[in-house]
C-alpha cells in the first residue's frame, strides 16, 4: 500500500513538474520549428499549423517579462509598429470592413517577428531548422526535374500549369531555390578553409543542383534579377567591397546566361511582352507591371501623407479602370511593388516604417557569421524581389521574410550574447 501511494503521489508531481519544464516546451517548440521548415517549400497549410503549434508551446513556457523586455529592440518593434499602422489604417478607409480586414490580414505575419527572435535567443537549434528548409528544397528540386520529364508526375491539377511544378508554383519554387544556391556557398567556403573538403563538395554539388534546376528546368525573372545581388551582397559581407564588385560581375554574367539557357518549361518573354503592351494595350505580364505602377503613383499623389487607408487598392484599380479595356481596364489589390503597395495605402507614413524595418534588420546582420550571412540574404532578397512584387504581403515569400529573419536573427542575438559572457 505504501508503495501505491508512493507512486500515487510521484506521478502527478513528475507531470506536474514537465507541465511547465522549459526545456521542455522549447525543444517542442524547435521540433514544430522543424516541422515547418520541411513543410514550407510543399504546403501553405502545413505550414500554417506548425506555426500555430510552434506559438504556442513557445508561450505556455515563456518568461514574459524578458519577452517585453526584448520588444525595446528596433528589430522587434518596427515591425508590430507596421502592423499597427495597418490597424489604424483602417479608420480612414473608405472601402467595406470585409476589405479592410483583407488589407490587414497579410501584415499579421509580423506579429510572429518578436517571438522568433525570442525563441531562437533562447535555442540552440535555429541552424538545424534552416538546414532542415534547404534540405526539404533539395528535394523539392529533384521531384522538379522528373516533373519536367515525365509531367504527369506532380501533385497540381492538369490545367495547364508550367512544367517543372510538383507543388505551388515556379515564382514561389524560384526564389526558394536562388536562396537555397546562394546561402550554401558561405558554408562551401567555410568548410574548405577547415579543411573538410569533401563535406564543402557535397555542398557545393547541393547548391550547383539549385542552379541548374534554374537553368534549364525552370525560373522566375525575379530570381535570376537577384541572384547577381544576393551573391554581391554575401561577397561584401564576407570579403569587403573590391572583391564584392569582382562577385558582382561574374554572378551577373552567370546570371544572362541563365536567362540565355534553353529551359525545359519557358515562362517569360520579357520583351516580347512589352511590345504587345505598348503597341496594343495587351494585358502582359510586363504591360500590366507597367500599367499598376502608373496608376499606383497616381493614388499616391493623391494622399501623399496617410493613403488612402487599409485595403483601398482594388477600390482605386476599380475606379481607374471605369470605361478602360485591355491592360488600363485591368482591376487588382497589388500593384506588384511593395514601396508602391505601402505609399497607396498608408502614404510617407508607412513607407518610412517599411523601410526602417528593412534597415535595421539589414544592420542586425552585419558581421561575417553563417547566420548573419542567411539573414542578411533573406533580407535582399526580399527587398530585390520586392521592385517588382509586394512579396511582404504575399503568404509564401512574406514568411520567408519572417521565419528566415526570425530565426537567424534569433540565432545571432544568442551568439552574440555567447561571446559577451566570455570576453
Amino acid at each position: 500500500m505504501s508503495s501505491l501511494s508512493a507512486s500515487s503521489t510521484i506521478f502527478p508531481a513528475t507531470i506536474s513538474r514537465l507541465w511547465r519544464d522549459r526545456a521542455l516546451w522549447t525543444a517542442i517548440a524547435d521540433v514544430f520549428a522543424v516541422l515547418t521548415a520541411l513543410a514550407f517549400p510543399w504546403s501553405t497549410s502545413l505550414v500554417a499549423i506548425f506555426v500555430l503549434c510552434w506559438l504556442a508551446a513557445v508561450a505556455w513556457v515563456m518568461d514574459y517579462p524578458a519577452f517585453l523586455r526584448s520588444l525595446r529592440r528596433p528589430a522587434c518593434y518596427l515591425p508590430l509598429a507596421f502592423f499597427a499602422l495597418a490597424a489604424i489604417g483602417m479608420v480612414w478607409s473608405e472601402v467595406s470592413w470585409a476589405e479592410r480586414l483583407r488589407g490587414l490580414v497579410p501584415l499579421a505575419k509580423f506579429l510572429a517577428l518578436p517571438g522568433l527572435f525570442y525563441h531562437f535567443e533562447r535555442s540552440r537549434r535555429g541552424a538545424l531548422v534552416l538546414a532542415a528548409f534547404v534540405a526539404s528544397c533539395a528535394l523539392l528540386s529533384v521531384f522538379s526535374w522528373i516533373n519536367a520529364l515525365e509531367p504527369a508526375f506532380t501533385l497540381k491539377p492538369r490545367d495547364g500549369e508550367v512544367c517543372g511544378i510538383f507543388v505551388k508554383n515556379y515564382i514561389d519554387q524560384s526564389q526558394e531555390f536562388a536562396l537555397c544556391a546562394v546561402a550554401l556557398a558561405y558554408p562551401v567556403v567555410t568548410l574548405f578553409q577547415r579543411g573538410a573538403r569533401w563535406q564543402a563538395a557535397g555542398v557545393a554539388v547541393i547548391a550547383i543542383g539549385f542552379v541548374l534546376n534554374l537553368s534549364f528546368v525552370v525560373a522566375a525573372r525575379t530570381a535570376l534579377f537577384t541572384l547577381p545581388v544576393l551573391f554581391t551582397a554575401l561577397a561584401w559581407l564576407c570579403l569587403g567591397w573590391r572583391k564584392a564588385v569582382l562577385v558582382a560581375l561574374a554572378a551577373a554574367a552567370l546570371s544572362f546566361a541563365m536567362v540565355q539557357s534553353p529551359r525545359m518549361c519557358p515562362t517569360f518573354d520579357t520583351l516580347g511582352d512589352y511590345a504587345r503592351y505598348k503597341d496594343a494595350n495587351a494585358p502582359t505580364s510586363t504591360g500590366l507591371r507597367l500599367e499598376f505602377w502608373k496608376k499606383s503613383i497616381g493614388f499616391f499623389a493623391e494622399a501623399p501623407v496617410i493613403g488612402h487607408g487599409t485595403g483601398s487598392i482594388r477600390h482605386l484599380f476599380e475606379q481607374a479602370s471605369i470605361g478602360k479595356t485591355g491592360a488600363a481596364g485591368e482591376v487588382i489589390n497589388n500593384p506588384h511593388n511593395q514601396t508602391l503597395n505601402v505609399a497607396v495605402q498608408w502614404g510617407m507614413l508607412g513607407i518610412a516604417l517599411l523601410y526602417a524595418m528593412w534597415l535595421v534588420h539589414l544592420w542586425m546582420f552585419r558581421t561575417p557569421d553563417l547566420m548573419a550571412a542567411l539573414g542578411l540574404l533573406v533580407v535582399v532578397q526580399n527587398l530585390a524581389t520586392s521592385l517588382f512584387n509586394s512579396h511582404l504581403f504575399d503568404v509564401h515569400e512574406g514568411w520567408m521574410y519572417v521565419l528566415g529573419v526570425g530565426i537567424a536573427g534569433g540565432a545571432l542575438l544568442r551568439r552574440r550574447q555567447a561571446a559577451n559572457a566570455t570576453s
